[in-house]
């Protein structure tokens, strides 16, 4: 990606990656007083338009109703309206949306570096934010969005879509009950396949200044279950991270795929040609800022780490430790929590534990789509010290992120007042915890010493979560 091109194209365009909503009663109160809640957005992205677009006017359309969408890019303006099928009007300038369409909430699904741009002016306009994970990239802005709202008196929701997961909902209720006693240590490795992983070095995700590494950008999800799964926040982070697989360390590079002499040599060549949406979301608009959705993933100027390594120590004395690999053959996860009476097991995605009928590029497309899947089950098992085993099934839901999206979006919009024991819902204290594990995660790579959480923000770490 050209210094040029990148440039012009961060200011509000973006694809908000990976990403979420939660129920808050003043989005009910509005509902039920004005009868419809009236929603704008700020990022017309793929996250944008499909998620927090298209799927909120086709099945909440009766509650909500959107009143104006906004980014820099007017082709792929054009193309989101017609694509999530609104007759709002269009905006190339934030502020003026917010004035001329006196929205309820603002949704803001950008880059990830420039949320807190839109999500401060929302707040000091009057007016709830909702904006996509990571809150933000760097602990200045993070500390920015924490005055905003107080000084503002409205709310910013961040969205775990993550929580809602059956499965790791599930695994909330055993630590939540003190199943193994009290948790004394955690082992959580994630797996990025080489389709999903390569995608974030093909995208503006692949430059620190826009995404703030996958410590920030994707690890932030990993970093909000482990906050919730323990019901404590983070005192300390010391971490390790290298770039030693994409970016410069290709054998040949090219512009992008479409161009590329390599097509036949590369493993990660991608024919964006062959996907009539990326084509017609980005490659057709990309007149209009230079975003290259196709962009080579050994282009030399990518900046971030591929394999990451990190220690975390919580205020409740709990000591974690974390890994994150961008090319693993498989995409899954595993996780153990260490109790005082046992030992919790869980893992998925992993393909020799149960039989699996579709390729790893399979798995990716059906993700990245949020489409449905076949009904399956993931596994947890729980280890009573002295004792023998128990073996729990959990269903795994169709659509995106196991079920987590369609959860989350039901929760909000169909039963907002649902009880909520397990504390499923998130605010601003829970995304600024989440970012600033990652935020720390960096800062120890480049230092090469831990960096204490209370050192980034005026938050302070709590034992125990309210």
């Amino acid at each position: 990606m050209k210094e040029v091109s990148r440039r012009k194209f961060i200011a509000t365009s973006g694809v908000a990656a990976v990403g979420m909503f939660l129920a808050h009663p003043v989005l009910s109160e509005i509902i039920r007083e004005k009868g419809k809640l009236r929603v704008t957005l700020v990022g017309t992205g793929v996250r944008g338009i499909t998620f927090w677009g298209k799927k909120l006017q086709d099945n909440y359309s009766e509650i909500l109703e959107f009143v104006g969408l906004c980014d820099t890019n007017p082709g792929r303006l054009s193309f989101a309206k017609q694509y999530i099928g609104v007759d709002c009007k269009t905006y190339l300038d934030f502020e003026d949306m917010l004035k001329e369409s006196k929205p309820d909430l603002v949704m803001v699904t950008t880059v990830d570096a420039f949320h807190h741009q839109y999500i401060i002016k929302g707040l000091k306009s009057g007016i709830n934010v909702f904006s996509e994970k990571p809150m933000t990239t760097d602990e200045e802005k993070c500390q920015a969005i924490l005055d905003a709202e107080r000084e503002s008196g409205k709310s910013l929701i961040i969205g775990f879509n993550y929580r809602y997961n059956p499965h790791y909902t599930k695994l909330k209720d055993l630590l939540h009950n003190a199943r193994v006693g009290k948790i004394t240590s955690v082992d959580f490795h994630w797996y990025l396949n080489v389709y999903h992983g390569a995608s974030y070095f093909r995208r503006w995700h692949g430059y620190r200044e826009f995404g703030g590494t996958l410590w920030v950008h994707k690890a932030t999800h990993h970093f909000d279950l482990l906050n919730w799964w323990l019901d404590s926040d983070p005192v300390e982070v010391t971490a390790y991270a290298e770039l030693e697989h994409y970016g410069k360390n290709g054998e040949f590079r090219g512009d992008n795929c479409r161009s590329c002499n390599y097509k036949s040599d590369c493993k990660f060549y991608w024919d964006i040609t062959k996907d009539k949406f990326a084509m017609d979301l980005y490659a057709d608009n990309e007149k209009y800022d230079g975003y290259i959705r196709d962009n080579c993933v050994f282009s030399e100027d990518i900046d971030i780490y591929d394999k990451m390594s990190a220690q975390i120590k919580y205020a409740n004395g709990v000591l974690v430790n974390y890994s994150l690999t961008t090319y693993s053959p498989y995409e899954g996860m595993r996780i153990a929590f260490n109790g005082m009476n046992g030992r919790i097991d869980a893992w998925d995605g992993i393909p020799w534990s149960k039989d699996t009928k579709l390729s790893q590029a399979e798995l990716h497309d059906q993700e990245m789509s949020q489409s449905d899947e076949e009904k399956d089950f993931e596994e947890i098992y729980v280890m009573d010290n002295f004792g023998g085993y128990e073996q729990i099934k959990v269903l795994k839901e169709s659509g995106g992120h196991g079920g987590g999206d369609k959860r989350l979006q039901d929760k909000i919009f169909a039963n907002p007042q649902a009880p909520d024991p397990l504390k499923h819902s998130a605010g601003s204290r829970d995304g600024a915890m989440s970012v600033l594990i990652g935020i720390a995660a960096r800062k120890s790579v480049e230092t090469g010493k831990p960096v204490k959480i209370a050192d980034l923000t005026d938050l302070e770490s709590r034992p125990n979560r309210v």
